[in-house]
């Protein structure tokens, strides 16, 4: 907490509040008192010592017994108002709900359900990420243009359960043939996103369809892609 004390700017435009995270998941449960003491002192201390500087405390993975007894009656009685509304709990179907409201998708570990991996060596959070949302029944096509002896990289994230996707390399020339990159396949949130890489010898698009069979479920897709000389790749 210190050492992210220290890294805040209180000047016009800097960062002035910490954001904290804490991942619930595995742990153990309402029967060890040690841990329902350490969780007290921990909101005691940032409520008499860190009030102003933690703008949202998110607790994520929470079990059922934590976000019953903890997220309501449990953590109360320790609060000021205030200080009571800069906590926030999320189970675990809602972690990347909660999240996004908070973080960029960029900003967001994978492990998360967004994009960024540490030392990624191909995207960046300065990398621009593109949204549609594909309604129940029905599919969405991505094309991306291409000229000849381009490198073409994408990623693609489905947030919610699974989608067929098929990734397509379509010569703008009709009597040239298309290269099917990626088959037919299922793919959901749970795997990360999808990155792959092609290179062409002549003009054309990159054509990504994503098909939602869900009778009921709206699906949100994010895609970003960037383009390289092939020397540089």
């Amino acid at each position: 907490m210190e050492r992210a004390i220290q890294k805040l700017d209180f000047k016009s435009g800097g960062v002035s509040s910490i954001f904290l995270v804490n991942d619930c998941k595995d742990m153990p449960g309402p029967s060890k008192k040690e841990l329902r003491i350490a969780l007290k002192q921990i909101l005691t201390l940032h409520q008499d010592n860190y009030p102003e500087f933690v703008a949202r405390h998110i607790f994520i993975n929470v079990p059922f017994w934590y976000y019953a007894f903890s997220a309501s009656t449990f953590l109360s009685p320790f609060l000021t108002p205030k200080s009571n509304s800069k906590f926030i709990f999320a189970r675990p179907a809602k972690v990347n709900d909660v999240l996004l409201q908070y973080i960029a998708l960029e900003e967001l570990p994978v492990h998360y359900g967004g994009f960024r991996k540490e030392n990624d060596p191909d995207f960046s959070t300065e990398d621009d990420i593109s949204e549609i949302f594909l309604n129940q029944s029905s599919t969405e096509i991505i094309r991306i243009p291409m000229q000849a002896g381009v490198s073409l990289m994408w990623e693609v994230l489905v947030s919610g359960w699974e989608v067929n996707y098929k990734e397509e390399f379509i010569p703008t020339d009709d009597s040239s043939y298309s290269v099917i990159i990626q088959r037919r396949k299922k793919i959901s949130g749970h795997e990360g996103p999808i990155r792959n890489s092609f290179t062409c010898k002549e003009p054309g698009n990159i054509v990504l369809t994503i098909e939602n069979g869900a009778l009921i479920k709206k699906k949100r897709i994010c895609y970003r892609y960037k383009m390289m000389n092939r020397s540089s790749s």
